[in-house]
């Protein structure tokens, strides 16, 4: 998959099928429409484009409002390994300004989709608006299509049955902590990039050995406190464990100031200050309170050893 992260320089691209949005979750229902926006490329012997919008729209055009608390479920990174995954010839990443976001229908199609690209195809989900004041649909793209000599193609509702998932309801999944629900919408294990670095204190005073993350994104959404079934992957190699997120049996205690941490089993090297990911499988515990640090131990241990036969 070629990446572009600047309009300027966008070659013309051969037989161009393209498609437009957000895709952040690169869920089942994104799936469903980027497998026809491959398969209607390879039928006319053209390469696929998808572009997307960074930041997200709602954080550039309502930072106070709908996008002040906005949480995203892939950092930039992550959608871009999961879209490398799915066939995609090329992605385009438009930076998302207030000064874009003044771009008419009319404009984008014609300066971009067409004028640069060289659109022969344009693919749509059949609820799609886009432009300035989202005044551009897939009536207004029928139209330009005839002007502009482009093939429109409107993926049906049936089609798109599980597109009705949406990103909305999986934010809300995991900010409920319902990660196995989550991760069915997703139709792949939510995982987060993160740098590993030195655990608190605490778990150490209890012979345990953790790891902090340092996430790349703020806005990149972490599911409630409580302790969570995990994969981590780091170096090429995988190890079970838990993610601790601000769990700390109710201690009072200076390393454990909003704190996410994971503990990795059977682990016989120091991952700290290296690059992995995190796979999250389910929620073990919330957060409970526990008034002595052997319960939270015995606690801590207890739930390992459930872990180790539930994760694969």
């Amino acid at each position: 998959m070629k990446i572009y992260r600047n309009t300027d320089n966008l070659p013309r691209i051969k037989q161009c099928v393209v498609t437009t949005g957000s895709f952040d979750g690169v869920h089942i229902g994104h799936q469903v429409l980027i497998n026809r926006l491959n398969e209607l490329a390879r039928s006319i012997q053209g390469e696929s484009v998808l572009i997307t919008f960074y930041p997200h729209v709602r954080k550039v055009l309502y930072p106070e409002t709908k996008g002040k608390d906005l949480e995203m479920i892939n950092s930039q990174s992550e959608k871009i390994e999961l879209l490398k995954k799915t066939g995609l010839d090329n992605l385009v990443i438009i930076n998302f300004t207030l000064e874009f976001s003044k771009t008419t229908a009319d404009d984008f199609v014609r300066n971009l989709l067409v004028g640069k690209l060289g659109a022969k195809i344009i693919v749509v989900g059949y609820n799609h608006y886009f432009g300035h004041n989202k005044e551009g649909n897939y009536d207004k793209l029928k139209a330009l299509g005839k002007e502009l000599d482009f093939e429109v193609v409107e993926i049906p509702r049936q089609e798109l049955e599980k597109e009705t998932v949406g990103s909305t309801k999986i934010r809300k999944s995991l900010k409920d902590g319902k990660i196995m629900h989550a991760n069915a919408y997703l139709d792949h294990i939510y995982f987060i990039d993160t740098l590993f670095c030195n655990g608190s204190s605490l778990y150490a005073q209890l012979g345990m050995k953790t790891f902090t993350l340092n996430i790349e994104e703020d806005s990149k959404l972490i599911p409630p406190d409580g302790i969570y079934a995990i994969r981590a992957e780091i170096d090429s190699k995988s190890y079970k464990g838990m993610m601790l997120n601000n769990y700390h049996g109710g201690f009072l205690h200076p390393d454990l100031n909003k704190t996410i941490e994971i503990m990795l089993f059977e682990m016989d090297e120091d991952c700290c200050n290296k690059s992995g990911k995190v796979f999250l499988h389910r929620e073990m515990s919330k957060n409970m309170l526990v008034n002595d640090p052997d319960k939270l131990k015995n606690q801590l241990l207890s739930l390992k050893s459930g872990i180790e036969d539930l994760i694969y």
